[in-house]
């Protein structure tokens, strides 16, 4: 099997791949290294052949790289590093293209064409633009909904620490749900106002793809979302891990 794994700024997800099949996924938060070892343990009772990596930490990646090597016996195929997105990227300066975005944006165009949108609800939103060409072309980059419920608690003398949930109503009733209403909603309007921005230059048929940590809360507030993949980072991954073996075998 192969082991996907996508290093995010608040959780690492693990995916173990039969083919194109999820068979087990784990989940482990970023900053906690000293559990690292032990989920690696855990998921290394799985006959493991390779893995591939996508990280937005760099030490975090290098000490989970230690404690693969110690199991796999090889190197895992890092993207950015010995392995590269078969996409071509329009940024400014290319490598300052988060590796995540790349392998969203390879994923999205393998399972539903081009031209897209690839919108991640992760710790930041970002939103990724991909041309009819197939091309990348560069998106934009919001603070996500945590940070930003965060950041209103800490910066506000009498506004509550609260949990990022549902709201009950668009018009919130008491500070908490006034709060929530101002995430969720503002941050669907803000979606769908700068998505339709966005197909004005690249085309009104652009489809539009979410996913991210926090998709499952947001997405049936967002009008402009056609299709939600939360795996589709790890299944870039799975694909572009799949592409390698076949370039290496033809």
């Amino acid at each position: 099997m192969l082991l996907a794994i996508d290093i995010g700024n608040t959780n690492v997800n693990f995916a173990l791949f039969k083919n194109k099949i999820i068979k087990k996924k784990f989940i482990t938060p970023t900053k906690e290294i000293h559990k690292y070892k032990t989920i690696i343990k855990r998921i290394f009772k799985n006959k493991i052949d390779n893995c591939i990596i996508c990280s937005v930490a760099p030490f975090q990646t290098k000490i989970l790289v230690k404690e693969i090597k110690k199991k796999l016996l090889k190197a895992p195929f890092i993207t950015g590093k010995n392995c590269f997105v078969p996409i071509k990227n329009l940024y400014q300066k290319p490598k300052e293209v988060g590796q995540d975005r790349l392998v969203n944006a390879y994923a999205a165009i393998s399972l539903y064409g081009a031209p897209l949108i690839a919108i991640d609800f992760g710790t930041a939103i970002t939103f990724d633009v991909i041309s009819k060409k197939k091309e990348y072309l560069g998106g934009a980059i919001i603070p996500g909904l945590n940070i930003s419920l965060e950041t209103l608690a800490r910066n506000t003398a009498l506004l509550p620490k609260i949990q990022l949930n549902r709201p009950k109503d668009l018009i919130g009733r008491n500070t908490k749900d006034s709060m929530l209403s101002g995430i969720i909603y503002g941050f669907a309007a803000l979606t769908d106002d700068l998505t339709l921005r966005i197909k004005e230059k690249i085309g009104r048929d652009a489809k539009v793809i979410g996913t991210g940590g926090n998709i499952k809360l947001i997405k049936k507030y967002c009008r402009q979302i056609n299709k939600t993949n939360p795996d589709l980072t790890l299944r870039g991954l799975n694909m572009l891990f799949s592409k390698l073996e076949s370039k290496k075998n033809s």
